[in-house]
Protein backbone atom coordinates (compact mmCIF):
# COMPACT_ATOMS: atom_id res chain seq x y z
CA UNK A 1 0.00 0.00 0.00
CA UNK A 2 1.46 2.94 -0.87
CA UNK A 3 1.35 6.24 0.56
CA UNK A 4 -0.36 8.60 -1.48
CA UNK A 5 -0.24 11.57 0.62
CA UNK A 6 2.12 14.74 0.46
CA UNK A 7 4.33 15.82 2.89
CA UNK A 8 5.38 19.20 3.22
CA UNK A 9 8.64 20.63 4.67
CA UNK A 10 9.04 23.66 5.96
CA UNK A 11 12.66 25.48 6.17
CA UNK A 12 13.62 26.35 9.66
CA UNK A 13 13.86 30.07 8.48
CA UNK A 14 10.05 30.02 8.18
CA UNK A 15 10.22 29.25 11.71
CA UNK A 16 12.82 31.56 13.12
CA UNK A 17 10.79 34.03 11.05
CA UNK A 18 7.55 33.42 12.48
CA UNK A 19 9.21 33.02 16.16
CA UNK A 20 10.90 36.36 16.01
CA UNK A 21 7.63 37.99 14.79
CA UNK A 22 5.88 36.52 17.89
CA UNK A 23 8.47 37.19 19.59
CA UNK A 24 8.13 41.50 18.70
CA UNK A 25 4.72 41.43 18.95
CA UNK A 26 5.18 40.32 22.18
CA UNK A 27 6.98 43.73 22.97
CA UNK A 28 4.75 45.87 20.80
CA UNK A 29 2.26 44.32 22.90
CA UNK A 30 3.54 45.40 26.11
CA UNK A 31 4.61 48.49 24.43
CA UNK A 32 1.21 49.23 23.54
CA UNK A 33 -0.39 48.41 27.01
CA UNK A 34 1.52 51.83 28.46
CA UNK A 35 -0.24 54.19 25.97
CA UNK A 36 -3.79 55.34 26.47
CA UNK A 37 -5.89 55.21 23.83
CA UNK A 38 -8.52 55.41 25.28
CA UNK A 39 -11.62 53.02 24.11
CA UNK A 40 -8.83 51.51 21.39
CA UNK A 41 -6.68 50.18 23.71
CA UNK A 42 -9.02 47.10 24.03
CA UNK A 43 -9.36 47.00 20.35
CA UNK A 44 -5.49 47.16 19.56
CA UNK A 45 -4.69 44.21 22.25
CA UNK A 46 -7.56 41.89 20.60
CA UNK A 47 -5.91 43.02 16.59
CA UNK A 48 -2.28 42.13 18.09
CA UNK A 49 -3.59 38.87 19.59
CA UNK A 50 -5.31 37.99 16.87
CA UNK A 51 -2.86 38.55 14.69
CA UNK A 52 -0.01 35.95 17.00
CA UNK A 53 -3.05 33.24 17.73
CA UNK A 54 -3.34 33.46 13.13
CA UNK A 55 0.53 32.85 13.13
CA UNK A 56 0.71 30.11 15.76
CA UNK A 57 -2.06 28.30 13.80
CA UNK A 58 -1.02 28.73 10.54
CA UNK A 59 2.41 27.83 11.05
CA UNK A 60 2.75 25.88 14.41
CA UNK A 61 0.14 23.74 14.02
CA UNK A 62 0.43 23.38 10.10
CA UNK A 63 -2.88 24.50 9.45
CA UNK A 64 -1.34 26.35 6.28
CA UNK A 65 -0.30 23.28 4.50
CA UNK A 66 -2.72 21.00 6.05
CA UNK A 67 -5.72 19.21 4.37
CA UNK A 68 -9.15 20.97 3.42
CA UNK A 69 -10.35 18.90 6.07
CA UNK A 70 -7.62 20.21 8.68
CA UNK A 71 -9.13 23.65 7.53
CA UNK A 72 -12.53 23.01 7.93
CA UNK A 73 -11.87 21.68 10.99
CA UNK A 74 -9.91 24.61 12.25
CA UNK A 75 -12.78 27.25 10.98
CA UNK A 76 -15.32 25.05 12.73
CA UNK A 77 -13.88 25.65 15.65
CA UNK A 78 -13.64 29.33 15.46
CA UNK A 79 -17.10 29.09 14.60
CA UNK A 80 -18.17 27.86 17.51
CA UNK A 81 -15.73 30.14 19.91
CA UNK A 82 -17.71 32.91 18.51
CA UNK A 83 -20.99 31.51 18.82
CA UNK A 84 -20.22 31.14 22.54
CA UNK A 85 -19.19 34.35 23.07
CA UNK A 86 -21.53 36.07 21.32
CA UNK A 87 -24.32 34.28 23.67
CA UNK A 88 -22.39 34.68 26.47
CA UNK A 89 -22.53 38.17 25.54
CA UNK A 90 -25.83 38.47 24.44
CA UNK A 91 -26.54 37.61 28.64
CA UNK A 92 -24.93 40.32 29.43
CA UNK A 93 -26.06 42.74 26.96
CA UNK A 94 -29.74 41.79 28.01
CA UNK A 95 -29.66 41.87 31.97
CA UNK A 96 -30.86 45.35 32.42
CA UNK A 97 -33.70 44.55 30.35
CA UNK A 98 -34.98 41.91 33.08
CA UNK A 99 -34.33 43.56 36.28
CA UNK A 100 -31.15 42.16 36.93
CA UNK A 101 -28.21 44.76 37.67
CA UNK A 102 -25.36 45.17 34.94
CA UNK A 103 -21.63 45.77 35.66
Amino acid sequence: MSDQSEHHIVPKRVYFAVFFTLIVMTWVTAWVSTIDLGHLNIFVALSIAIFKASLVILFFMHVKYGTKLTKMIVLAGLYWLILLLFIAMADLWTRTWMGVPGR
